[in-house]
């Protein structure tokens, strides 16, 4: 299999480093969690095909088979054995669920081979149900699924193709597979490193994966469509219709900064919702805020997943139909805000022109950069320090730089900010990297949100229209900060495609003027 090309080696490391981190967890997880779920059934399910999935099954106490209980199925995240949600297990039983959680295929213990949310994951989760309907005192009308990444994309896939599932809690989870690490037709080189790490060191890769993977390195272009009709099948907005259909009612949680599923496409996926819906977004990254959860510590996501379920399975009065459906907590103060819907979010925009002509040369990172995977996101979750540049250092040979008048007042980006603007290039393939930074008195700029932008196949020296959707964010900007535009061409983040020697023109043509729109509200 071909390897990740530039910047592999940087890559592949943040990728090692991730997966020992989620082995780390998992495996200092799991003591206390055996400690606490002491009677917990370990079974072997027969999913598509007869492929062995190893599962664990927690019961309410003194369940005796007179009664039926609704039923929780939860798909392990991608590389996570099938401990991983036992601390919430036991207290979703403590509750008066019956909780499934198996091992997805092709990873651990379970047979079979990586099938990244494919077809026999889907069939897997119904062959799951069927089981726990046959063998525990699960309620055939009362069944939800939840889970975290992979968990959470399987379960609103299985969701859409069966009807029997009336509830879904989505965290850290996916609506399009190829808009979250192919967006802006550029290749998210670490977040692919960090998939690709955890799942040779604990899964069994398919053929056809692995030449998903290989074909996604070698920027094969020849391969672009068959990479495209691969991520439809495996995204739950191609499925949205079933899911309306069907009518389970969907939580989706995810975080700002999560370099692997990034919050636009759950916000759009969000959108396209009928039915009973939630969406929240929290700093951190892929993951990291419904971490402490698994441990079984107090934890937002997880105790809004089981309101979530108490209220649409059990048809308890939990309360949280009764609030604003779309909840956000800003990077900045940590504190929750409500909207009625995500065209709230985005309602109040201020522009700052891109005025005048700028010419950037490709092939040097400038130094702005959209951080670490995991590591730039988890410290601005934990710290509030996100990725940081000097704005006045940047070499404006390679970056080009627009900056706001000062704010008078502090002011809240809220939504997602967007670039247009006229770009002429000297090759017909490049890469750029749009990034809105909060800059303070001394020049230092903050990172607000960036986005990847690459394009294929245009003329030389003939100028065209970019429009670039930058990752939604909650920021609040300081009085006397200006807010900054970098363009850049290189990011460790993405695999970029400027030959050498190329060169970009910005423009800000008459009819046309160039700007960014930034959802921005005084605070």
């Amino acid at each position: 299999m071909a390897r990740p090309p530039r910047k592999a080696l940087r890559a592949t490391a943040a990728g090692v480093l991730s997966a020992s981190l989620i082995a780390g967890g998992v495996l200092g997880a799991a003591p206390a969690a055996q400690a606490a779920t002491s009677d917990v059934r370990y079974v072997d399910i027969a999913g598509d095909g007869g492929t062995v999935l190893k599962a664990n099954v927690v019961t309410p106490a003194g369940a005796d088979g007179t009664r039926r209980y609704p039923l929780v199925v939860l798909p392990t995240s991608w590389g996570f054995p099938q401990v991983q949600y036992l601390a919430q297990a036991k207290k979703l039983a403590e509750s008066g669920y019956v909780v499934l959680s198996y091992n997805v295929r092709g990873f651990w213990q379970s047979g079979g081979e990586i099938d990244v949310a494919g077809p026999h994951d889907v069939a897997d989760a119904s062959k799951v149900v069927d089981w726990a309907l046959a063998h525990t005192p699960a309620d055939p009308r009362h069944i939800g699924m939840a889970g975290v990444s992979y968990g959470a994309g399987i379960s609103l896939l299985a969701a859409a193709h069966d009807p029997r599932v009336r509830a879904v809690a989505a965290l850290s989870g996916w609506g399009d597979l190829i808009d979250s690490i192919y967006s802006g037709r550029t290749q998210h080189l670490q977040a692919a490193a960090v998939l690709d790490t955890a799942g040779t060191v604990t899964g069994r890769q398919s053929a056809e994966s692995r030449a998903v993977f290989s074909a996604f390195y070698s920027s094969d272009l020849s391969k672009e469509q068959d990479i495209l009709a691969w991520g439809k099948k495996r995204s739950p907005t191609t499925y949205v219709d079933q899911l309306n259909r069907n009518g389970a009612a969907v939580m989706l949680a995810g975080g700002w900064g999560d370099t692997i599923f990034p919050p636009n496409q759950s916000a759009a996926l969000y959108e396209k919702l009928t039915g009973p819906k939630r969406l929240e977004l929290r700093p951190g990254d892929h993951g990291t805020a419904e971490l402490t959860g698994l441990f079984g510590l107090p934890n937002d996501v997880w105790t809004d997943t089981r309101r979530w379920l108490d209220r649409y399975l059990k048809g308890t009065a939990s309360g949280i139909d009764t609030e604003q459906p779309v909840q956000l907590k800003s990077r900045s103060t940590h504190a929750y805000e409500g909207y009625p819907d995500w065209k709230s979010v985005n309602a109040d925009r201020g522009k700052i022109a891109l005025a005048g002509t700028t010419t950037i040369h490709t092939n040097v990172d400038s130094g702005a950069d959209g951080g670490i995977v995991f590591l730039s996101s988890i410290l601005d979750q934990i710290a509030r320090l996100p990725p940081v540049a000097s704005i006045p250092l940047l070499p404006r040979a390679w970056a080009a730089v627009w900056q706001s008048e000062k704010y008078a007042t502090a002011q809240q980006v809220r939504g997602t900010a967007t670039l247009h603007t006229t770009v002429t290039p000297t090759k017909e393939s490049g890469t750029l990297v749009a990034y809105l930074y909060d800059v303070g008195p001394l020049g230092l700029g903050k990172l607000v949100s960036h986005a990847p932008y690459t394009f294929h196949g245009r003329t030389p020296g003939k100028p065209f229209g970019v429009g670039l959707e930058l990752y939604s964010t909650a920021y609040d900007v300081p009085a006397g900060h200006r807010l900054a535009l970098v363009v850049d061409t290189v990011d460790p983040l993405y695999i970029e495609h400027n030959p050498s020697g190329a060169r970009l023109t910005f423009s800000s043509p008459p009819n046309d003027p160039s700007y960014v729109s930034v959802p921005l509200r005084e605070q």
